[in-house]
């Protein structure tokens, strides 16, 4: 089905206009990223205003259409540029300023003599640069590693960018060898290209940003408040995962922690200081444990951590280390008080064939009971018959 140029025009102006719109929407159920689709919006806005200004480029006297446009459309593909960069808390605002000043030096000073090639080649150049810097900043966005629509959006301004350097480098000599009827297809593939640019972008993006609110309020679903640990849901899914990577099998150890006298602590100082106990407990576990552990905090002031392989072995040296580190930094005063507090811990630890995480963690309970009835402060080893 042939559709002309000027239908085209309206379906870009059309799709960019309804794009800018729904982000402006967005924007308003996701005030963390506000700023950020605002300025999306901005650029397609932008880049309608200059289909527009393209109906009527052969209006304007001189150069002064041609520039116009092509200042514009390099205007709102800068828009774009810094608002997918401000996802990843960059900005490129002199880049973006510099290089418009070029572009008009470049009209100024070539347009006047050759304006229908700056109009067709030079003026595609800027626009591949910053369709490809966009699918850098998207690639390199941290935090974003691991959403899909991600990748479209590389695939998207990536190609984006390919096309338009195709315009600039290799298309002069491709209408030099067969003649201007090359010109016009690649303008009319152009605009295909730009309706669908227009669509699919914009959609993504904001795809890419409901998928990340998404993974914050998993995240925070699976995140105790207070010490910024896993919680007890977190504690058993990624366990699980954990186990079920290793086809059941050992070394696994689970340590079961819980602080000593902690009810007291509460009464006789506060649930302030409680409260700084709990977190200095959960950074003094992590720093000793390391971050590759499932540590989590599964009561209130009960922990657990999931331990693997070689970390499995040394599992009792490791939760002593805790114990007694803990006991000394709490000693020597947290939150301006010096108190005493301590904590035990029940060890079950599976050589080979490992039961269901469950299982495991409520042999390392019963070995926690039997360190807290013979006084706390101590680890304790689940029984070998409660031991694979």
């Amino acid at each position: 089905m042939y559709v002309d140029l000027l239908t085209l025009y309206f379906l870009a102006i059309g799709t960019l206009l309804a794009s800018a719109g729904l982000t402006i929407w967005e924007s308003k159920t996701h005030p963390t990223r506000r700023r950020e689709l605002r300025i999306l919006a901005a650029g397609y806005t932008t880049l309608a205003l200059g289909c527009v200004a393209v109906m009527f480029r052969r209006d304007l006297p001189g150069i002064s259409g041609g520039a116009i446009c092509n200042l514009i459309f390099l205007s709102g593909y800068l828009l774009i540029l810094n608002g997918v960069a401000a996802l990843g808390g960059k900005q490129y605002r002199a880049f973006s300023l510099g290089l418009l000043a070029l572009m008009a030096l470049v009209w100024v000073g070539g347009g006047t003599r050759w304006q229908d090639v700056v109009w067709n080649y030079v003026s595609a150049f800027p626009i591949a640069v910053v369709s490809g810097l966009t699918a850098r900043e998207m690639l390199r966005c941290e935090g974003m590693e691991a959403l899909h629509s991600r990748r479209i959006v590389v695939a998207v301004t990536g190609i984006h960018a390919l096309l338009y350097l195709f315009r600039a480098i290799i298309l002069p000599w491709l209408v030099l060898a067969y003649g201007p009827v090359v010109q016009t297809v690649s303008s009319k593939f152009t605009l295909y290209e730009g309706v669908l640019y227009s669509v699919i972008l914009p959609m993504t993006l904001l795809k890419l940003i409901r998928e990340e609110s998404h993974g914050h309020l998993l995240r925070e679903s699976r995140t105790d408040y207070l010490t910024r640990l896993g919680n007890r849901r977190w504690f058993f899914e990624e366990g699980g995962r954990v186990i079920a990577r290793r086809g059941g099998q050992g070394p696994v150890a689970v340590l079961a922690f819980d602080l000593d006298q902690f009810k007291g602590i509460n009464d006789l100082y506060g649930h302030k200081t409680g409260d700084h106990v709990l977190k200095s407990f959960a950074e003094i576990a992590q720093s000793v444990l390391g971050h590759r552990i499932v540590l989590a905090r599964i009561g209130g002031e009960e922990f657990a951590a999931l331990l693997v392989g070689h970390d499995a072995l040394r599992a009792e040296s490791l939760g002593d280390t805790v114990g007694k580190y803990f006991a000394e930094v709490i000693a020597t005063g947290t939150a301006g008080i010096a108190l005493r507090a301590t904590v035990s811990v029940g060890l079950a630890r599976y050589e080979n064939k490992v039961p269901d995480l469950g299982d495991i963690l409520a042999a390392a309970d019963q070995a926690l009971y039997s360190a807290k009835s013979l006084g706390g402060n101590r680890v304790e080893v689940a029984r070998p018959g409660k031991v694979a």
